[in-house]
């Protein structure tokens, strides 16, 4: 028996109905896959206090300094308020000085005339004057004492102060430019010399910053140059010129930090030149001898050239070994730098020190007139570079749409601007306290720009999305779009030829009932 073959469009899997389902099927899983791939490809972007931030631009903090005036006079007190109200340089600022007339005065500060004094002297936190100072003579010293960064500090001495950090790395090295070469010193005694010279300057500055303090020896730390040749009282030296020192640094090959650390670190170099290079002596811009051997690169550290009396290879000190007493003049350069790498503003030149042997001030590294300047200059840029990066971080949100914005960051703006507000509350009472606040605003604010959900897509363009999706897409989209077009084409034809059958088969029955009325 013979089984004629089945026409395709009538097997249940051909039928036109199957075929349509199988199509929609699809649609309808990529239109459900929709709001998953929404939801797990949009970005989250939360609202930042916008106004906030912009609210702490008009803002400065208040330090409110109370000077007492020891004097029979009790008019000087007023004089001096009047011509401190006209100076430009602290009128309007964040120091508001006032002064107290009278021997039992409260104020931090105080203002004696003492007739057995012939220049102005400190002792903690008094200003001794002779009687016959002028007023407008003691309303400049104290200016300087009070707002020194607005008085007399110059810009290429701002530009050489650290970055200020809660936490900073003291690393010294002594390094040997060629131990081989006999010139050279094996060995140090650094913890000595630091617990000496640099101990009590850390103390101090205790309030403002901690310290972590490493040393090292480098018995091979050659030049990146050759030093220039000259003669100098009598004999043949080695000098550095101005362009010399900034390339003197060789760190291709020195290895100056030996701890891994986010904390920013301050080298303390000395260097002992080869026999080759020695004696090594720094030279001025006219090409002579400098007296020092000690240069600051800023922002870095500070650098001493040491150049042994004798040669250390002698049979007197087979081993070389820098003493305490070695070492007293350059750890002594090495304070000095550290206080201004770290913006100490130092007193003005005429004023002196009380250097009794008994007094605090001869024990003292620096005056406490310098500390408590030192803490409102911080706490000012602290508030300052917070400010700025707050609104840095606005416009960069505003400028980029599809950058992230997740709670974290929401979160670090908002303690941020707490800790700002904190900070102006506080300054009015304590400068330590503001400096604190003003501190942890600086870190969080710092945290917030440099969050690492930010910078994903800090330089991922739309441009790059399209070049993205638009494989994938389209290589889906195409033949499920294609046979949507063909079904929609294959039913319009079908409708079409549906209408027309049904319209000759009305012509047939009209047809049939004309013939038979006519029979």
């Amino acid at each position: 028996m013979e089984h004629s073959p089945k026409d395709p469009a009538q097997l249940c899997f051909e039928s036109v109905r199957t075929r349509r389902l199988i199509i929609a099927s699809y649609w309808i899983v990529v239109l459900l896959a929709v709001p998953l791939w929404w939801k797990t490809t949009s970005i989250e972007r939360l609202s930042l206090p916008t106004s906030r931030v912009y609210a702490q631009r008009g803002r400065e903090l208040n330090f409110p300094v109370e000077v007492g005036v020891e004097s029979a006079d009790a008019s000087i007190a007023r004089q001096l308020q009047g011509a401190i109200q006209q100076d430009k340089s602290v009128a309007g600022g964040a120091i508001d000085i006032q002064f107290r007339a009278g021997h039992e005065s409260n104020s931090a500060y105080k203002v004696v005339l003492d007739p057995d004094v012939r220049s102005p002297l400190i002792q903690g936190r008094d200003l001794r004057v002779p009687p016959t100072s002028e007023n407008e003579q003691l309303k400049d010293t104290l200016v300087q004492l009070l707002a020194p960064y607005n008085a007399h500090t110059s810009e290429p001495q701002t530009q050489r102060v650290m970055t200020y950090s809660p936490r900073y790395r003291l690393a010294f090295t002594l390094l040997n430019e060629d131990a081989a070469s006999g010139n050279a010193a094996m060995a140090w005694d650094v913890q000595g010399a630091i617990q000496s010279y640099i101990g009590p300057l850390l103390e101090k500055l205790s309030d403002l910053h901690n310290f972590t303090i490493e040393s090292q020896v480098q018995f091979h730390a050659p030049l990146a140059f050759q030093p220039r040749q000259l003669e100098h009282e009598g004999q043949n030296v080695h000098g550095l010129t101005h362009e010399d020192l900034t390339v003197f640094i060789n760190s291709a090959e020195w290895t100056l930090s030996s701890s891994v650390s986010n904390d920013p670190v301050i080298h303390f170099v000395l260097f002992i030149p080869s026999s080759q290079n020695s004696p090594l002596h720094i030279l001025d811009p006219t090409g002579s001898v400098h007296p020092s051997n000690a240069f600051l690169l800023p922002q870095w550290g500070g650098i001493v050239l040491f150049n042994p009396s004798h040669h250390p290879s002698s049979t007197l000190n087979p081993i070389p070994h820098l003493s305490t007493t070695d070492l007293s003049p350059v750890f002594r350069t090495f304070a000095h730098q550290l206080l201004t790498l770290l913006g100490v503003p130092g007193l003005p030149p005429h004023v002196q020190t009380s250097r009794g042997p008994d007094s605090q001030a001869q024990r003292e590294p620096f005056t406490d007139w310098e500390l408590d300047a030192l803490l409102r200059r911080r706490a000012l840029e602290n508030v300052k570079s917070s400010s700025e990066t707050l609104e840095a971080i606005v416009r960069l949100v505003d400028q980029i749409e599809n950058m992230p914005v997740g709670q974290d960051v929401v979160g670090d703006v908002q303690d941020a601007l707490d800790a700002l507000n904190q900070a102006h509350e506080s300054s009015r009472l304590s400068p330590v306290v503001a400096l604190k606040h003003s501190a942890r605003a600086l870190t969080l604010a710092s945290r917030a720009f440099f969050n690492p959900g930010m910078l994903a897509l800090l330089y991922f363009p739309a441009e790059h999305t399209y070049a993205v999706y638009t494989p994938l897409f389209a290589s889906v989209a195409a033949p499920l779009i294609g046979a949507v077009l063909r079904e929609v084409m294959a039913w319009k034809r079908a409708r079409k030829a549906a209408k027309g059958e049904q319209q000759q088969s009305g012509e047939r029955q009209v047809a049939e009932k004309d013939a038979t009325r006519v029979e």
